[in-house]
């Protein structure tokens, strides 16, 4: 049994030795000549302007999220057509896996209806008209 240890213990000593040695290779074959242009934060060829800590906007998080939600659905979809087709069609089952997947679309439609409702799925929101009515 401490042998299995053994072994892990030898992997990761051996995995953190081709790490530093490979870092440690790396600053002497690469060539260092430090400068202010090369030290300055790259956005994407522009000159930074400004501060690097500002303020995220949080509809890039929602696009992002929902975005992920219906891309996980789409994924979940093609097995469960591929079984759909195959199998439960063959044993007589196709109407309740068929509820079944309908059932989790609507549910996903919900959630999707109601971020859209909420606004969240606008990209520019209405702030002023927002302040205005809760003032």
């Amino acid at each position: 049994m401490l042998f299995t240890y053994g072994n892990v213990l030898a992997f990761a000593v051996i995995g953190t030795l081709l790490i530093f040695g490979a870092l440690f290779a790396g600053s002497l074959l690469r060539p260092s000549v430090p400068s202010l242009e090369k030290n300055s934060t790259y956005e994407c060829g522009e000159v930074p302007t400004g501060s690097a800590w500002m303020n995220f906007n949080i509809r890039f998080y929602v696009t992002a999220l929902v975005f992920v939600v219906f891309d996980v659905e789409v994924v979940f979809m093609f097995p469960v057509a591929r079984v759909f087709v195959q199998d439960w069609v063959a044993k007589g089952q196709g109407l309740l896996a068929f509820t079944e997947v309908l059932v989790f679309v609507a549910i996903l439609a919900v959630g999707f209806v109601y971020a859209w409702a909420k606004g969240d799925l606008n990209w520019v929101k209405k702030i002023a008209e927002e302040i205005k009515q809760s003032s």
